[in-house]
């Protein structure tokens, strides 16, 4: 559960432009509400709590922009193509500043890959990050994704298009490919994400 410390009607005329649903509180305590996304903002004295299944919606818009995040990536699938999904998780110096699952449908290992790829790195625009270091433990993406190997697969291609599009958007990036220890939050939580069907 994020904590933005802010001031508080900032974020309220940030969340209206936004086109958040606003509300009064519900106790002395609590200054509004808001709804935005699948996402629930509580505002107190000098800090917004935000609730939800993804409060990466409202602490998007929250935070100040700016700064360098280390963003990691991991797809699965079973059978190969089989049910697929993705995992991401994204770390400041603050510590996790965002991360996600979900099912993807049916995929190949290397398009789940692709799809996690994708959803950290658009979720790291959404958060404003100027800078990013990108870890995942796909050597196969990270290779084509910095063109070391060449992506004969017409999916792949699409996927890596998308990719350095997404990439452009920010001053500096880095993809760098590190074992799966690394990893292990974004493997979790993919993994996760294929479990609870």
């Amino acid at each position: 559960m994020p904590v933005i410390e802010c001031d508080v009607e900032a974020a309220r005329e940030t969340l209206v432009a936004a086109g958040a649903e606003m509300a009064a509180g519900n106790s002395e305590h609590e200054r509004w509400h808001a709804e935005y996304g699948d996402a629930v903002a509580v505002a107190y004295d000098d800090k917004v709590v935000i609730q939800g299944s993804n409060p990466q919606d409202i602490e998007a818009l929250l935070r100040d922009e700016g700064g360098h995040a280390y963003c990691y990536f991991d797809g699965a699938s079973r059978g190969n193509p089989g049910p697929a999904s993705v995992g991401w998780v994204i770390v400041t110096s603050d510590g996790i500043a965002a991360e996600g699952s979900e099912r993807i449908g049916r995929a190949t290992n290397n398009q789940a890959e692709y799809e996690a790829l994708i959803r950290v790195l658009k979720a790291a625009r959404d958060y404003g990050f100027d800078t990013i270091e990108v870890k995942g433990d796909s050597q196969l993406i990270v290779k084509q994704v910095t063109g070391a190997w060449n992506t004969n697969d017409p999916d792949l291609r699409e996927h890596r298009v998308t990719v350095h599009e997404l990439l452009r958007e920010f001053d500096d990036w880095e993809l760098q490919h590190v074992p799966r220890e690394i990893n292990e939050r974004a493997d979790k939580l993919a993994n996760e994400a294929l479990d609870n069907d």
